[in-house]
């Protein structure tokens, strides 16, 4: 079954992508959770409409990832990880401890999934992490994992 999806979707696909799936998942799953409508010419048609609409809205908040962009310019946040004599952290460091970090620490709401981490996070050290907000927009972020 071939659908086209609304969300970006792990293990999936992105937002309006054409992906073909098994017709359980789809049918039972994807379409009435509102995950995705079936690829139809009738929706295909609409595709390129509502993908217009959508790069209008996301033109308009532009500026508002510059303003987050020169808000975390600058600036290392600091992150708290239980870790070893060794310096290794028990885990590692994710999007999410990221993104929390960013509200606590400087009140910018950031989703985790535009969090880009280069490498796996698991010793104390300093690290920087890309904020993939707009193709245009894409700050740097510095973090600094800390032993708690």
């Amino acid at each position: 079954m071939d659908i086209i999806l609304l969300q970006d979707l792990d293990k999936v696909g992105d937002k309006y992508d054409i992906v073909t799936v098994k017709d359980g998942y789809g049918r039972n799953y994807l379409i009435p959770q509102g995950y995705a409508v079936i690829a139809n010419a009738r929706n295909l048609g609409r595709l390129d409409d509502i993908k217009r609409a959508e790069m209008e809205a996301e033109e308009k908040k532009v500026d508002l990832y510059r303003d987050i962009a020169k808000a975390v310019e600058g600036k290392t946040l600091k992150i708290g990880a239980k870790a070893g004599q060794s310096g290794k952290i028990f885990g590692s460091v994710t999007t999410v401890q990221i993104a929390a970090a960013l509200r606590e620490q400087l009140s910018i709401e950031v989703e985790r999934r535009k969090i880009i981490l280069p490498e796996d996070i698991k010793e104390l050290g300093t690290y920087a992490a890309t904020l993939n907000l707009h193709p245009s927009v894409q700050p740097e972020v510095a973090f600094e994992v800390i032993a708690e």
